[in-house]
């Protein structure tokens, strides 16, 4: 395997050797990555379109992470739509594109692989109920960046835990890496776009929308000087609940630390995974977001 061209526009590349000999040429200037694991929409050509508008290398990875699934979990069944997202990646100018077997990811096998953890972010929210999540996330971004080399990497804030780790990491690892959260592409109803959304019904995706709804709701009452933290996250899971959601968490919490909020906290968010059907959503809301909502 190695790199082989996709029309004219896009470089398909499968190996690390030669995606790093594509990457270190006099003409590469500032190298943007976006990571993805595939089955591309509006929200990830959102992350391309920033990483194009900032680098002079735009590089797209498209690899769905074994070491992010727990047991049980949909690995097996996650949409792979590669020719699909080549075209689009081919229409926005993306000039390289990475997608690797999951062998080359890691040629020991995963259970004897290093893995990075960042333990204050990876075992809350999310990360308490899919133990492990975040190490597979963390893992494979480092050898991304390694590999890759970006001046810059670009992650959308609908999954603000996984941006938060990833800052982490790069902070404490000394990577010099910027990481550029990119806001959340939303469907005319307020649900964001995921590649999971695609395992929801019709009735679903309209049910779907109380949950950006809830957390807005949620989110003024904080803005609003509502203090009792606890009875916001418990009113918000019961109206999820109520309209069909099987709650996971709703959390009030400190934006970069993700812990509770208290009465000294200047930047909240507010944060939920709620599962409906088939479909594990997630969202959050920025306080200062809805300020003038």
């Amino acid at each position: 395997m190695g790199a082989r061209q996709l029309r004219a526009a896009v470089e398909l590349v499968e190996a690390i050797a030669p995606l790093r000999a594509r990457l270190r040429g006099a003409d590469i200037g500032r190298i943007g990555l976006v990571p993805t694991m595939g089955n591309l929409h509006e929200g990830h050509i959102a992350l391309v379109r920033t990483c194009r508008a900032a680098a002079d290398t735009c590089v797209v990875s498209v690899f769905v992470n074994p070491a992010q699934f727990a047991p049980g979990e949909d690995f097996e069944r996650y949409p792979r739509t590669l020719d699909a997202d080549l075209r689009l990646l081919e229409v926005e100018g993306v000039d390289v594109v990475f997608a690797p077997p999951v062998g080359e990811m890691y040629p020991d096998g995963r259970r004897d692989h290093t893995t990075i953890t960042v333990p204050a972010l990876a075992r809350v929210l999310c990360g308490a109920s899919r133990p492990g999540h975040f190490d597979g996330v963390a893992t494979v971004v480092a050898k991304l960046f390694n590999v890759v080399a970006p001046r810059q990497a670009f992650f959308g804030e609908k999954d603000w835990q996984q941006l938060a780790v990833i800052r982490a990491m790069v902070r404490q690892l000394d990577m010099p890496v910027e990481v550029v959260g990119v806001p959340t592409v939303r469907a005319p109803s307020g649900l964001a776009l995921s590649s999971r959304n695609g395992y929801l019904t019709a009735g679903e995706r309209a049910q779907a929308a109380l949950l950006n709804i809830t957390l807005r709701k949620a989110a003024r009452a904080v803005r609003g000087g509502e203090r009792d933290h606890r009875r916001i996250e418990r009113d918000a899971a019961d109206a999820l609940s109520a309209g069909g959601f099987e709650v996971e968490y709703v959390g009030v919490r400190d934006a970069a630390r993700l812990v509770e909020a208290d009465a000294n906290t200047v930047n909240l968010r507010v944060l939920a995974a709620a599962r409906l059907g088939r479909a594990r959503l997630i969202d959050n809301v920025g306080v200062e977001d809805e300020a003038d909502v």
